[in-house]
């Protein structure tokens, strides 16, 4: 049994049956069992290896498109290179490696992190040490200052926690997090919410039926204000994650331990806890706040259309065998649909007055 398993069963003793949002919430961010507190999960070693640690082209290309749309801004001289949830930094190196050419755009740069993980804020630390560029750490992205910016946002949104609505026997109900009596676990169970259906997303309320439907508040607030901040101060918000353009009734959540699927509540704490992006209502949130929105494009789509096979033909031509084994297995990993090409997708939130964003263009 986990520590915080154990102080999960405590919780629920004393007050009763949690919501799978502040299950998920616990999971990940419990200030002293929290999954992103106590440990680097990336890689090898980790439970999971996003595309930053796949290949430098993943970085490198955002860092093209993030040149891009500063010059598109008017090239600012003052603009916040953001970055929500940078892992061990390697995206932000990579971008800033990719860039040190463009004129007038490191000159203009101010990077700023929202991290909240004690661990990954000294990976991202040592990584970025030989930048040569001032880096500035926040808890909230709200914390960042005024101005122009451009927010990347990798695999962020499916780490944040969701809430979740099933139709039982007894009508609907809000899915809850409960001490199974069988044993030294937990237990999903149904709380009565016939207000359930208010929640619901206008295109599962088309569709008509019935089952099990997500919804993360955290996330349409997020990109809401997120929106209005473009359209204030001018910039643009790129996220990639992986998800459904389209909602679709269904359970998403999902656990990885050791690169393996886990059961959801088996070990909290110690495995990583994410689930699918609704785009859709996501896009609706940027658009809501003010934000002109483009996408979802698959990433396999955003990253050729960028140059990614252009870029590892250069890679190739100094490789040695196994370094040319290694580059070609990363770029259909990060491309084609057997890998990450269509799960994952791509939507970029801008200013309402600025052109259409790199790689979107029609």
């Amino acid at each position: 049994m986990t520590a915080l398993l154990k102080s999960i069963r405590r919780e629920i003793e004393a007050t009763g049956p949690i919501s799978v949002s502040d299950f998920m919430t616990q999971c990940l961010c419990h200030p002293k069992y929290g999954y992103y507190m106590t440990r680097d999960p990336f890689g090898v070693a980790g439970d999971f290896t996003t595309a930053p640690e796949i290949s430098q082209c993943f970085g490198e290309l955002l860092g093209l498109w993030a040149a891009i749309t500063w010059q598109q801004m008017g090239s600012p001289s003052s603009l916040i290179l953001a970055e929500l949830g940078p892992g061990r930094g390697t995206l932000m190196s990579d971008v800033l490696r990719a860039t040190k050419a463009v004129p007038g755009f490191h000159d203009a740069l101010n990077i700023h992190l929202v991290e909240i993980s004690p661990t990954l804020k000294e990976k991202q630390k040592a990584t970025l040490a030989g930048t040569g560029l001032d880096v500035f750490w926040h808890d909230s992205f709200s914390d960042i200052p005024d101005g122009p910016a451009i927010f990347f946002a990798n695999e962020f949104f499916d780490a944040l926690p969701i809430r979740q609505f099933e139709k039982g026997e007894k009508g609907w109900g809000e899915r809850f997090v409960d001490i199974d009596p069988d044993g030294a676990g937990l237990r999903f169970v149904l709380q009565k919410d016939e207000a359930a259906t208010a929640l619901m997303s206008p295109t599962l309320k088309e569709k008509g039926g019935a089952g099990l439907f997500e919804i993360s508040p955290l996330s349409q607030t997020i990109a809401y204000a997120l929106g209005e901040r473009v359209k204030t101060f001018g910039g643009a918000v790129l996220v990639i994650d992986y998800g459904y353009a389209i909602p679709e009734f269904g359970e998403t959540l999902q656990a990885l331990k050791d690169h393996q699927f886990d059961p959801v509540l088996a070990h909290p704490g110690e495995a990583d806890i994410t689930a699918h992006v609704d785009f859709e209502t996501l896009m609706r949130s940027f658009a809501d706040g003010g934000a002109c929105v483009f996408g979802p494009l698959g990433q396999g789509m955003f990253l050729e259309r960028l140059g990614i096979a252009q870029r590892m033909q250069v890679l190739l031509q100094n490789a040695n065998e196994a370094q040319r084994q290694s580059l070609m297995a990363a770029h259909k990993r990060l491309v084609s649909n057997e890998g990450m090409g269509d799960l994952f997708k791509v939507v970029c939130a801008l200013h309402p007055d600025q052109p259409t964003p790199a790689a979107f263009e029609v």
